[in-house]
């Protein structure tokens, strides 16, 4: 890694507009490989800073999720707000937002408006069902959207109603798509010299990790259903009891990996067993083999389980919670977990930046910044605003600055 080397997004200026998880996750995916993201929350603060765990009164959530930006506070509800907003998008690069289609074109900030003044804009448009369709108007946050991609509906023990991952994963998955599209629309421009908007809907988003399953539905008319901890089609592939009275998930659905594990349960025939021999007949008969490594890990320990698929070079491991995160050796070795500066806490734990690269690699500066703090600094530096003209702006109610009542007052 040359860690002189610039940032791979560095010289790029992104308005984030979004707010609770999608859209601020495609900003901050953004900002940790070097984009300067000025994120815009309302005066009360984005919705995420109401999730999650808090600690001294700070959001814990909106330390990590808003980390390397600078966060200005703007009533868009306003003509004024409306036009600082505007100013700020035509400097831009990228525009984040995630409103229902349609409400940025009602203040004046939808693509085409936008597109006219800054024509190598480029827009990541987030919405639950898309800009179009008759579903383009639904409310839509990202467990409902994956309520309807399809995914809700296989996650969850087979007995029991639809569950769901604790976090907001369709959000992720869509703010995954989202940047990814960002940037891909960044090096088209290169050769077009026009910027795009991109149209990432959360139950698209969702629905493409359907992938196995639609054209088995399309051919087959096969609907698959909830399978627990078990990857249908994929054998052995599931969540074992252990002597102790835990679990190991172990995967060995390959021939290779099939024959190791036998032979780790010292029953080597199985692998040569007609229902067990290849992975088509594995999948067809996965009570029987589920059954049978059951009932050999029942009779270990999670200790001695892991040790001895590890001999074998079987894919298996015990499901850590947080706590076993933050103790284990691998996660420190490769510093998975960073100290980033916080003016507040003085510094908070979050994840590094992923996917790491050789010779640009991404970085945390610093965490997320209080509601306002950096409006100031935004629109003196970015737009040319003078002290006075922002104290006016906090005086009438359009924006919110941290530091309005002392430096501006001085400066008046």
């Amino acid at each position: 890694m040359n860690p002189l080397a610039d940032s791979p997004l560095k010289g790029l200026r992104v308005l984030e507009l979004g707010s609770t998880v999608a859209g601020p996750f495609c900003g901050r995916l953004l900002a940790d490989f070097g984009a300067q993201v000025i994120k815009v929350e309302p005066f009360e603060g984005d919705a995420v800073r109401t999730m999650g765990k808090r600690f001294e009164e700070k959001s814990l959530y909106a330390a990590s999720l808003f980390r390397n930006k600078s966060l200005i506070s703007i009533d868009l509800r306003t003509q004024k707000g409306q036009e600082i907003a505007r100013s700020l998008a035509v400097k831009s690069d990228i525009v984040v937002e995630n409103f229902r289609p349609g409400r940025l074109e009602a203040w004046g900030l939808g693509y085409q408006q936008l597109s006219e003044l800054n024509p190598r804009l480029v827009m990541v448009r987030i919405s639950g069902f898309g800009q179009n369709g008759p579903y383009s108007q639904r409310p839509g946050y990202g467990v409902i959207s994956e309520a309807v991609s399809g995914l809700r509906y296989l996650t969850g023990d087979p007995q029991s109603p639809p569950s769901r991952v604790a976090v907001s994963m369709t959000d992720y998955i869509t703010g995954l798509y989202a940047a990814f599209g960002a940037t891909l629309a960044i090096l088209s421009r290169h050769a077009s010299g026009r910027g795009q908007y991109i149209d990432a809907a959360l139950y698209e988003c969702a629905f493409s990790f359907m992938e196995p399953w639609i054209s088995a539905y399309e051919k087959l008319g096969h609907i698959p259903m909830r399978t627990g901890s078990r990857l249908p089609e994929s054998t052995p592939n599931n969540l074992y009891p252990t002597g102790d009275g835990q679990f190991i998930h172990i995967t060995a659905m390959g021939d290779a990996v099939f024959e190791r594990l036998a032979m780790a349960m010292e029953q080597p025939e199985l692998a040569r067993d007609p229902r067990f021999s290849t992975a088509i007949e594995r999948g067809r008969h996965h009570d029987e083999i589920d059954g049978l490594i059951a009932q050999w890990s029942g009779q270990l320990t999670l200790d001695a389980l892991e040790a001895a698929l590890l001999r074998a070079d079987v894919p298996a491991s015990r499901i850590f919670t947080i706590a076993d995160i933050f103790q284990d050796s691998h996660y420190k070795a490769r510093q998975t977990i960073i100290a980033v500066p916080d003016d507040d806490l003085g510094s908070v734990a979050m994840a590094a930046v992923v996917p790491r690269l050789s010779e640009t690699p991404g970085a945390v500066h610093h965490s997320g910044h209080r509601v306002g703090q950096d409006t100031g600094s935004v629109l003196q530096n970015d737009l040319g605003f003078s002290q006075e003209k922002i104290a006016d702006l906090v005086a009438q109610g359009i924006i919110k600055c941290e530091v309005a009542a002392s430096a501006f007052q001085e400066a008046k």
